[in-house]
Parts: structure tokens; C-alpha cells; sequence
């Protein structure tokens, strides 16, 4: 199973772009349509006018029992009525690249408790984390989530928390990318 992911910005795919800014940092250029492929950047046919790309991977920072929760409550992408989806793409600083996998994991849970607060938005809101720091793209992480429209204000909620938590002051670069199918 291929676990590369292209996200392709153009003028072609099935998801309208509704909405995209720049949280922060750099933004990204503005376009009209993005497709999402399960495909390396180095085999497409279509380019737009950028291609994001990342892989899926093992759920890093998660203990036993947290994985067990997540895939307990995690329904699957590509649900008829999650009409509505978001691609956040994220860049960390430096500092923490510098840090031990156990001092990340402290600021990412002990701290943030991101796990803890995507877990009181499933199963409403499905997500899938695309890892892209180790191909050398320009950021360290795509987030792809779907919902229902009637859950976009429990999806901006969501933002709000893990936005405001520790693990947000490492964030130099984070763009907002809304859409509709």
C-alpha cells in the first residue's frame, strides 16, 4: 500500500477552496481547487500551482493506551456527509527539532495534551497527519481533516485549544487551508 500523498493546488480536483491564510509565517499561493492524491510529487501528471506532498506513517508521541482510544473513537476519511475539509500544513522552528523525542513528547502531551483534546472532537472530526519534514518539504507536517458542515464551529474550537496550548509557541509556520466538495 503506498502511503505517499500529493496535495495539489490548482485550478483542477474535487475540493473548492473556500479559505486560505496564513496563521503563521509565509502563506501559500492562493488557488481555486486542490485534489489530493495518493501519489509521490515525482508521478504526477497534474502540477497546479503548488504540490504539497507527505507521507502517512506509525502514530508517533502516543502512548498504548492513547493509540487504543484514538482508534477506538477515529472514523475513516472520504465519509458522504464530511463535505467539508481543511488542510493545515505546519512547519516547526529548530528549537524544536533540537529537543529529545521524550522532551517533545512532554511538550506535545504532558503539557499540550493534544491527544487529550482530539479526542473529545471524534468522532466528528476525522483527521490524518502526513509526515513531509523528512522529504524536504517546506513544511514538517501536513493535517488533513473532514467533518460535516454542521461541525465547523466544533472544528474552529479545535484550533483554538491546540493553538493556544505549549506546543504551538514551536509553530514558525502554519498556513489554513478551508474547503468544500
Amino acid at each position: 500500500m503506498n502511503n505517499h500523498y500529493s496535495f495539489i493546488g490548482g485550478h483542477e480536483g474535487p475540493w473548492r477552496v473556500t479559505r486560505c491564510h496564513a496563521v503563521v509565517g509565509e502563506p501559500v499561493d492562493a488557488v481555486q481547487r486542490l485534489n489530493v492524491v495518493n501519489t509521490p510529487a515525482s508521478q504526477l501528471n497534474q502540477r497546479g500551482t503548488w504540490v504539497l506532498q507527505g507521507f502517512t506513517s506509525n502514530v508517533r508521541y502516543a502512548e498504548r493506551h492513547e493509540i487504543t482510544q484514538l482508534r477506538a473513537r477515529q472514523e475513516g476519511l472520504n465519509r458522504p456527509a464530511s463535505t467539508c475539509a481543511a488542510l493545515i500544513p505546519i512547519k516547526k522552528n529548530a528549537q524544536w527539532w533540537a529537543l529529545s523525542q521524550d522532551e517533545r513528547r512532554a511538550i506535545f502531551e504532558a503539557q499540550s495534551h493534544h491527544t487529550e483534546i482530539g479526542l473529545a472532537y471524534l468522532p466528528e472530526i476525522a483527521r490524518q497527519l502526513h509526515h513531509s519534514r523528512d522529504l524536504g518539504e517546506p513544511f514538517d507536517f501536513l493535517t488533513w481533516f473532514e467533518f460535516a458542515p454542521e461541525h465547523t464551529d466544533v472544528f474552529d474550537e479545535l484550533l483554538v485549544k491546540l493553538r493556544a496550548s505549549e506546543e504551538w509557541k514551536y509553530v514558525e509556520r502554519e498556513v489554513d487551508i478551508r474547503l468544500l466538495r
